[in-house]
C-alpha cells in the first residue's frame, strides 16, 4: 500500500503531541481546527471550513465512490490533578492523529484512487451535536461508506487487538427544574419541599421497569437545592438524570415514561416540574457491508489472530447520528485495542501510542477496498 511506517511514525508523534497539548472542549475546537487545516493544506487536496462551527472536511479522489472517515476533535472539561481544564481523555487526540497519518499515506497515491476519500474532522462529539452538525452541513450527502474509529479500554481490548463494529447504546442527558415557592422551617404546611420531591423522584426511577434483555439505567446523577440559610424550606431545585439504553427504541420509552412520571408528581404537588434533553446519543446502526470491509483489512494488514468479535458497549459516540438521519449510509466503526487504562474519561487516561500505524494500515487497506468493490 505505500506506506512507509519508518517514515511516518515520527511525523504523527509530532502531531499527536501538540494535539495532545492543546486540547479544546466542544464548539471551541479553533486552534485544533487551524492546526489541522495547516498541516493538510501542504497537500494537493480540497478543504472546507465553516463560518458558524469549528471543524473541517478534507477530500482527495475525485468521482464516486465516495468514501469518508470521520474522527472527533474536542476534548473533555475535567478536573486533572487538582485543575479544571480542556483534557484529552476519550482518545480524539489519536483518533485525529490516526486520521491524519491515513490521509497522508493516500493523499500521495491519489491519481490511483477510484473515487473520492473525505476525511471528517468532526466538533463537539462530547456534547453528542456534533454529528447533527456536519449532517446539517451536507457533509455526508454524497457519502456511500462512512467510518469511524475509537480507542477501546483494556477491559473490552488488549494492545493491537481489533474489531470491525462498535455496538454503542444510546444516552440521552435530561436537565429538570422543579419551581415551587420557599417556606419558614416552622411552617412546612405552606409549601412543598422541592427536596422531598427530588427524593420522590429517585424512588420512583428506580422503580421503574423495562425489558431486562436490552441493557439499560436511569438515574438522577445531580440534585441541587437550598442553600446557606437551613431555617428555609426549599421550594426550588435542578437535577439532572442520566439514561442509556442498547437500542433507541427503549431510549423512547424510558423518555416517555420520565415525561409521565415528573407529570405526575407534579399534579400531585400542584408544582411546576420542566425536562428539557440537553444532550442525545443515538445507538449505532452498524451495516453488515461495511463491517465486513473492516474485518477483511484487519486479517489482510495485522493478521486473522488480532480480529475480535464486535464490541457491546453501553457507551455513546453520536457518530451514529450520521446513520440515523441518513439511512442509506453504510458505516461502522473500527474498534482499536491499546491497553488502555485505566479507562475512558479517566484524567489520566494512558495507551500504547505503537497502535497508531497499524490503525492506519488497517484505514488504509478498508479504505482501498471499499473504493474497488
Amino acid at each position: 500500500m505505500g506506506i512507509n511506517l519508518l517514515d511516518l511514525t515520527p511525523k504523527l508523534d509530532e502531531i499527536f503531541n501538540f494535539l495532545h497539548e492543546n486540547p479544546e472542549i466542544s464548539w471551541e475546537e479553533v486552534k485544533t481546527t487551524e492546526y489541522i487545516k495547516s498541516v493538510v493544506k501542504k497537500y494537493p487536496c480540497k478543504i472546507t471550513t465553516f463560518d458558524d462551527c469549528t471543524g473541517l472536511v478534507v477530500d482527495i479522489g475525485q468521482g464516486k465512490p465516495v468514501v469518508a472517515l470521520r474522527t472527533d476533535i474536542d476534548a473533555l472539561w475535567q478536573e486533572v490533578n487538582g485543575e479544571f481544564r480542556a483534557n484529552h481523555s476519550c482518545g480524539h487526540d489519536a483518533h485525529m492523529t490516526i486520521v491524519l497519518g491515513t490521509f497522508f499515506a493516500l493523499v500521495e497515491q491519489q491519481e490511483k484512487l477510484d473515487g473520492t476519500v473525505r476525511f471528517i474532522f468532526q466538533p463537539a462529539e462530547e456534547q453528542g451535536t456534533g454529528a447533527l452538525k456536519m449532517v446539517e452541513k451536507g457533509v455526508v450527502d454524497d457519502v456511500d461508506f462512512l467510518y469511524g474509529i475509537h480507542l477501546r479500554p483494556i477491559q473490552e481490548l488488549t494492545h493491537n487487538q481489533f474489531a470491525p463494529a462498535i455496538q454503542h447504546g444510546a444516552a440521552r442527558f435530561v436537565n429538570g427544574v422543579i419551581k415551587g415557592e420557599d417556606a419558614h422551617g416552622a411552617r412546612p404546611h405552606l409549601n412543598v419541599n422541592a427536596i422531598a420531591v427530588g427524593a420522590e423522584l429517585v424512588q420512583l426511577i428506580n422503580n421503574m421497569s423495562f425489558d431486562p434483555v436490552v441493557p439499560h439505567s436511569m438515574k438522577v446523577t445531580s440534585f441541587h437545592a437550598g442553600g446557606k440559610s437551613t431555617n428555609i424550606i426549599p421550594g426550588n431545585a435542578t437535577f439532572s438524570v442520566d439514561m442509556r439504553a442498547q437500542t433507541n427504541e427503549l431510549m423512547d420509552t424510558m423518555m416517555s415514561q420520565l415525561k409521565k412520571m415528573a407529570r405526575a408528581l407534579s399534579d400531585y404537588h400542584d408544582i411546576d416540574i420542566k425536562l428539557e434533553i440537553s444532550s442525545n446519543v443515538a445507538a449505532a446502526v452498524i451495516n453488515e457491508e461495511a463491517r465486513a470491509l473492516l474485518e477483511e483489512a484487519i486479517c489482510a494488514t495485522v493478521g486473522e489472530s488480532k480480529l475480535k468479535p464486535m464490541i457491546m458497549t453501553s457507551g455513546g459516540d453520536d457518530f451514529h447520528f450520521y446513520t440515523i438521519k441518513r439511512p442509506e449510509l453504510k458505516a461502522s466503526m473500527l474498534a482499536v485495542g491499546c491497553d488502555l487504562k485505566p479507562g475512558l474519561h479517566h484524567p489520566n487516561m494512558t495507551f500504547n501510542h505503537d497502535v497508531i500505524p497499524d490503525v492506519v494500515r488497517v484505514l488504509v487497506s478498508a479504505i482501498l477496498k471499499t473504493l474497488r468493490d
